[in-house]
């Protein structure tokens, strides 16, 4: 009935010209700090991901970046280099205690450490903002979910498809009769990597290199997969039920137990299929998405989105403002933030491909939240569904087995 009432209305807007800019989200800033103190933020984990983000918050109007945690003493200095006048702190306990000017904590840690640092954060009373997968295991999922229903702040995930202004677009596109009937999705993350981290001590080799720990990880398919699987989740509002794979090594064959390239099939209620691999020995095609339709097929790219229109499908009146694009025998129309504006001003081309990282929306969605100015985009608890999926996925590929997907209540 949703999904009709959606078609309807989609169709009215394209009756009054409308569907360019009744559809397409702005690239303004979602939150309004005028007048209002920054936000003091403190980062914990200042690895990669945890460097990343200190980047993007330093491009957000409201945010300052207060204090970094890390026990690690390089990191930790590499990130207080990218965040000037922030404190450093070696351990969570000690940032919480010293600065309690503090508003908001980023959990940027190794994903089996999440639990612990995301619920002392949100029990701090601090806004938090929780790094994706949630956690290694459903029932640490279920902890922070547990922690975030009384929590005095603002708690999000970073599974960072739902503030993505494309993906939001192309969702809207979905959800209408220009994709209809869902046929399958596709989707895939290739990387030429190792995801092997040196070090000269041994025990210190182990922890840095966790992804590859058979005891901690969840593989490709928990920390790649968990994130596009959510995609999936967020276009449909279903959760596949079950899921088959295999995982093998295929490069890196340097003692590691983990597969470096795997593929798996997760299957939904109604029958729909979803096809997903993802190596660390190859590039190509890199990391994407692909919804089919009756009517079309949307391929989703994380800057970039197009909508691939079937011969026999309906014109609907929105491709007056269309960019198109050719690939191989495929025409694809570009899905643009703000089309109808930039085909007035003759500039459609300019907008393609979005200005920042899907991290920067997801980040300036929670800033938006705290403010008031919108809804958290990934609540906890789609955190935890997608990555229950993410650990079933992984339990499927490692072991090759087929398993149903036992979806946690919350």
């Amino acid at each position: 009935m949703t999904q009709d009432l959606d078609r309807r209305r989609f169709i009215t807007q394209v009756g009054g010209g409308l569907v360019a800019s009744a559809i397409v989200p702005s690239l303004a800033s979602a939150s309004s700090w005028a007048g209002r103190a920054p936000l003091r933020i403190g980062v914990v984990g200042a690895g990669r991901q945890g460097r990343a983000i200190l980047g993007e918050l330093t491009k957000l109007a409201g945010a300052e970046v207060s204090a970094i945690c890390d026990s690690d003493e390089r990191r930790l200095g590499s990130g207080l280099r990218r965040a000037s006048g922030a404190e450093g702190f070696a351990s969570l306990n000690d940032m919480l205690g010293k600065r309690s000017d503090l508003d908001a904590v980023v959990v940027a840690t190794p994903t089996p450490t999440h639990k612990a640092v995301a619920v002392q954060a949100i029990e701090s009373g601090r806004h938090v903002y929780c790094e994706a997968p949630l956690a290694h295991t459903v029932e640490d999922c279920l902890a922070i979910n547990s922690a975030a229903r009384s929590a005095k702040g603002v708690v999000a995930a970073g599974l960072q498809g739902r503030s993505n202004p494309v993906y939001d677009l192309a969702r809207g596109f979905f959800r209408s009769d220009s994709v209809r009937d869902l046929v399958s999705m596709r989707a895939q993350r290739h990387e030429k990597t190792s995801w092997v981290s040196p070090s000269r001590d041994a025990s210190r080799y182990k922890e840095l290199n966790w992804k590859l720990d058979p005891d901690v990880t969840t593989g490709l398919a928990g920390e790649w997969g968990t994130h596009q699987f959510d995609v999936f989740h967020w276009y449909t509002g279903r959760y596949p039920v079950r899921v088959s794979g295999h995982g093998s090594i295929r490069l890196h064959d340097d003692g590691r137990k983990i597969h470096d390239t795997i593929a798996c099939t997760l299957i939904f209620q109604d029958g729909a299929a979803l096809q997903y691999g993802a190596t660390l020995a190859n590039t190509y095609g890199g990391k994407h998405e692909v919804l089919f339709g009756a009517n079309a097929a949307i391929k989703l790219a994380w800057s970039h989105g197009w909508m691939f229109k079937e011969p026999d499908a309906p014109t609907q009146g929105w491709e007056v403002y269309a960019n198109r694009q050719q690939f191989h025998n495929d025409e694809g129309i570009t899905l643009i933030a703000g089309a109808t504006k930039l085909s007035e001003q003759g500039k459609l081309k300019d907008g393609v491909g979005l200005p920042n990282s899907s991290l920067y929306y997801a980040l300036e969605n929670w800033l938006g939240a705290i403010a008031g100015d919108s809804e958290v985009a990934c609540p906890i608890g789609e955190a935890v569904r997608a990555t229950a999926v993410g650990i079933a996925a992984h339990k499927a590929t490692a072991q090759g087995i087929t398993i149903d997907v036992e979806m946690p209540d919350v």
